[in-house]
Formats: C-alpha cells, structure tokens, sequence
C-alpha cells in the first residue's frame, strides 16, 4: 500500500516538531518580551495593535494580534496580562505549541 500519512512520515525522518509549531513560539515568545516593555514602547504599540490611521485597502491581512489570540485562546489584553509573569507565559507558550 502507497498510502502514508504524514505523521507516519515525520517519524520516520526523526522530526519532533513541525515547523509551523516553532514559528509559532516564536511570536509568541517574542509576544511576551515585546508586552513587557514600556507603556509607550513603539514595538509594543504596533504589535497589540494600537496605531492610528486607516489601513490599507481590501482584505487585511492576518495581524500579530490575531495570531496571539488564535493560539492563546483568549483575548489579547488578557495575554498582555499574562505575558507579564514570564514563568506563567513560557508554560502557556509551551501548552500552544505542542497540541499541534
């Protein structure tokens, strides 16, 4: 039979971790440094989303925040709050990314 799947496959070669699990640490491990920077921090400002202006036209694409919140599970301020304890971001960083 010539069917595999791919998790049969990834096994095989001895990969652990998917690629699109470790990027996803990654924004969020970047997430927590950049939400522990100042209030008026413009790193902080432009990933929580918080510029003025209008956007650009069409179809958005997918933002920072909604990546947050699509992985976290819950709304962005309450990341922000949580991203300050670091030891309690790692753990929720770690939770998101291994249920993939």
């Amino acid at each position: 039979n010539a069917f595999r799947t791919n998790k049969a496959i990834l096994e095989d070669l001895g990969i652990t971790q998917r690629l699109s699990s470790i990027v996803q640490a990654r924004i969020l491990t970047f997430f927590g440094h950049v939400s522990r920077r100042d209030n008026d921090s413009i790193e902080r400002l432009v990933v929580q989303g918080r510029i003025e202006g209008t956007g650009s036209r069409g179809r958005s694409p997918m933002r920072w925040a909604d990546q947050i919140k699509a992985a976290v599970a819950v709304p962005l301020y309450e990341c922000a709050r949580k991203a300050a304890a670091r030891e309690e971001w790692r753990r929720i960083v770690k939770r998101a990314t291994t249920l993939k």
